[in-house]
């Protein structure tokens, strides 16, 4: 049962493909924490762990993060449907921290295959699906294979490259406790089939051209040089995967000179950026660090305070995130809190590699896999953001918690061979029945936001008998975790803009695109703010986004505004205005 459990919430959320606006993400995001909510409720975990991982430092990097979380809605303007979906999932891996961190001692083999086994289905399903997306795309109908946007690249049904590899290189570190034991769902895992998935998974990552793959596969072979205690084969083939990732590059760089095809791998050699931005993100991300930095940004604001922050030479498109972990942290929490996480997160993932690496035999093997699919996305965490997605954090969080029990399992367990006693459950409600009871509530709570996120769906994909646009509007801003995206529609569509001033409180918060940043700033002007709407009109022309031409066409006509009064977005803004000044236009 933990297996098929596990595999599910493992599994499930990263081979969906079909998905409905205005979120790609959201239903594999809801599949994840119903999944997870099921291996609560399913899998039974042992008492006495509970109470000791409670004081883990990775408990407390959490709940510093939730505290930030909710901190932003009273002081930093975080809206609250935000705010609530963050710190549900924040809840939720908290819960699975304890959970693995619980896994019953007498059977914490099993549940590290389980976990292992997991992450071995859900990678060689993906490479299966990155095979079709390069070498027969018209197989993809975009539902059940999702269609690759990239040219030559497979992105899986997770449709973004980088999320495909590090699904694919937890494939492969579930691979190892799986060709160590010989055993894969209780069957055998002969060496010649253990090897073919190896190199199925491999070429996968190969196809999805990211760089942050080719960095995993070295950090694989590192695992096998230090791990004595793995079969020899299998420490082999983790030596040799830096140098098969570089054949299969240059096999497949054959493959589509003489084929005429094309290889991604070869489009992103020839990328002239090699950072693909991030050392510009990164750049102006210092710069708001030594701004504000004692207390950030606010937790969920950094897009909202990278925006509105003059930076004539920012990268063009309009990020989100910093894509680094430390520096994410940095800039929302500010130094001293960021670096309280940081440090808490570091000395757990130490906790972690210590214990698990102090474990033998099969279980060892799944201990220290489970140590290496935390470390891998870490790693990961340092060029992208892929524990902002359910479908990655949670099973990282699992995993964390299982790695970090080692110790105290073996402690547990030499503590009743002294008392000569088995555990003693009695009828009451002990901690293991409130993780059945929290794992019965994200179920339940999953279906709710699924419900939740149809008020803002029926918005952006009406059916044939939907009402009115602002009746679905007005229905979608009833939403606990979405109304952001019906305030969206509501600041974009309204006549004048400045009608949905409310509206702008609250979806700004989420991205500021063209869009929304020339509605914004029409409101503005609307509304006597002209000096704000021409601040926010020069940061949208730092961006050059073709987009925005007709919106500064005036400007670059002078015929058209002779003995008139330039327009707001044609005059240069006032001294003195800041990122902060804008939280504050609510009627």
């Amino acid at each position: 049962m933990p297996a098929v459990a596990v595999t599910v919430a493992i599994a499930a959320p990263t081979l969906l493909a079909y998905n409905l606006s205005p979120s790609v993400t959201v239903l594999n995001q809801l599949l994840a924490a119903f999944g997870w909510g099921a291996v609560l409720l399913w899998w039974r975990a042992e008492p006495p762990r509970i109470t000791e991982a409670l004081g883990l430092p990775l408990s407390g990097g959490v709940l510093v993060v939730a505290l930030a979380c909710a901190a932003g809605v009273w002081g930093m303007g975080l809206p609250p449907s935000m705010a609530v979906s963050a710190l549900a999932f924040l809840g939720i891996a908290s819960l699975l921290v304890l959970h693995g961190h619980a896994a019953d001692s007498r059977h914490s083999a099993d549940a590290g295959q389980a976990l292992a086994s997991a992450l071995l289905v859900a990678g060689l399903a993906s490479a299966l699906i990155a095979m079709i997306q390069v070498f027969a795309p018209s197989l993809a109908d975009g539902e059940v294979i999702a269609k690759s946007g990239l040219p030559g690249r497979a992105v899986g049904n997770l449709r973004q490259p980088n999320h495909l590899s590090s699904l694919l290189l937890w494939g492969l570190i579930g691979w190892v406790p799986a060709a160590q034991r010989g055993r894969f769902f209780g069957w055998r895992l002969d060496r010649p089939v253990a090897m073919a998935m190896a190199g199925l998974l491999l070429w996968a990552v190969v196809l999805t051209a990211s760089r942050t793959g080719l960095v995993g596969v070295v950090l694989l072979a590192l695992w096998g040089l230090v791990d004595r205690r793995l079969a020899g084969w299998v420490r082999g083939t983790l030596l040799a995967a830096p140098v098969a990732y570089l054949l299969v590059g240059l096999a497949m760089s054959g493959w589509a000179h003489t084929t005429g095809q094309t290889f991604g791998g070869e489009a992103r050699l020839a990328e002239g950026d090699v950072s693909a931005s991030r050392f510009g993100i990164w750049a102006n991300t210092l710069t708001l660090i030594r701004q504000q930095p004692w207390t950030g940004v606010g937790f969920g604001e950094f897009n909202f305070a990278w925006t509105l922050t003059p930076f004539p030479g920012r990268p063009v498109a309009f990020f989100d995130h910093t894509h680094n972990l430390p520096l994410q942290l940095w800039v929302e929490l500010g130094i001293p809190f960021g670096t309280l996480v940081l440090a808490l997160l570091l000395w757990a993932l130490a906790q972690a590699g210590l214990r698990s690496w102090r474990v033998v035999g099969d279980e060892g093997a799944a201990s220290r896999a489970a140590f290496m699919m935390v470390l891998m996305i870490g790693v990961h965490s340092l060029f992208e953001y892929p524990l902002w997605y359910a479908y990655f954090l949670l099973p990282t969080a699992w995993a964390w918690g299982y790695a970090l029990r080692a110790e105290e399992a073996d402690r547990a367990s030499l503590s009743r061979r002294r008392r000569g006693t088995l555990p003693v459950h009695s009828s009451r409600l002990g901690p293991h029945h409130l993780l059945r009871v929290a794992g019965a509530l994200m179920i339940v709570g999953s279906l709710y936001a699924l419900y939740d996120y149809w008020k803002v769906v029926v918005i952006y994909a009406p059916s044939a008998d939907a009402g009115p646009l602002p009746e679905r509007i007005e229905h979608g801003q009833t939403s606990v975790f979405y109304a952001h995206h019906a305030d969206y529609a509501a600041a974009t569509t309204a006549e004048p803009p400045s009608a949905a001033m409310g509206a702008f409180h609250t979806t700004t918060h989420s991205l500021l695109d063209t869009r929304l940043m020339v509605a914004w700033a029409q409101a503005l002007n609307e509304s006597g703010h002209r000096e704000k709407a021409s601040y926010l009109a020069a940061r949208l022309r730092e961006f050059r986004n073709p987009a925005a031409a007709e919106f500064f066409e005036d400007c670059n006509d002078p015929a058209k505004m002779a003995g008139l009064p330039p327009p707001f977005q044609c005059v240069d803004p006032p001294e003195g205005l800041t990122w902060r000044h804008f939280r504050v236009d609510v009627p």
